[in-house]
């Protein structure tokens, strides 16, 4: 009786050998950090503000977003900021100079955590039409209520702002109303009012 074997013979593996190419954004980020919790005294503003990672593709951008730069791991009285390379989070660099920012205010550390997350999305992600007139984003987390600031470049461009800050808003999902303030009148009192609002 004749048994029948079956013999199998290796298949060859056809493996490719693909190399995943970084998806490149359109322009260099820049992560920043600035502790003031511990000032020294007689310090200028600005000199704890720190270049931390310059970045240029999406893969960069969840490595460094997934183990370092969330909001909720900073102490009080620190920030974060997300800037495009080049500029610097200070009103006296001159793509910020003539600038402005929106601003919103969270009570709860999920809340801030999320809104800073879509924003960082939405910039890197170029969502904005006037996307070359925004400078950078700030989280703020303070004693008293967190905040989150869009830095633009163009203070006096309304139409350009408000179409910002209602892209910005429908972004993060606020309902409330949020405001633009000028670089300048910060500059000259510290509660300075907003001069414009969506």
């Amino acid at each position: 009786m004749a048994t029948d074997v079956a013999t199998t013979e290796p298949i060859a593996a056809t493996e490719t050998t693909e190399t995943k190419q970084p998806h490149r954004l359109e322009r260099k980020w820049t992560f920043w950090f600035d502790n003031q919790s511990k000032p020294k005294q007689g310090a200028a503003w600005g000199t704890s503000l720190r270049q931390a990672y310059t970045f240029e593709t999406v893969e960069e951008f969840w490595c460094l977003y997934d183990q370092i730069f969330k909001p909720s791991k900073l102490p009080h009285n620190a920030d974060f900021h997300l800037f495009r390379a080049g500029v610097e989070p200070k009103w006296e660099d001159p793509e910020c100079a003539n600038g402005g920012k929106w601003t919103v205010t969270s009570s709860r550390k999920s809340n801030l955590e999320t809104m800073w997350l879509e924003t960082l999305m939405a910039l890197i992600g170029e969502q904005f039409e006037e996307s070359d007139d925004i400078c950078g984003v700030v989280a703020s987390v303070r004693q008293r209520g967190d905040k989150l600031s869009l830095w633009t470049k163009t203070a006096t461009n309304e139409a350009a702002q408000m179409s910002i800050g209602r892209k910005w808003k429908e972004i993060i999902d606020v309902t409330d109303k949020i405001n633009y303030s000028f670089h300048d009148d910060s500059r000259r009192e510290r509660s300075a009012k907003g001069r414009y609002s969506v």
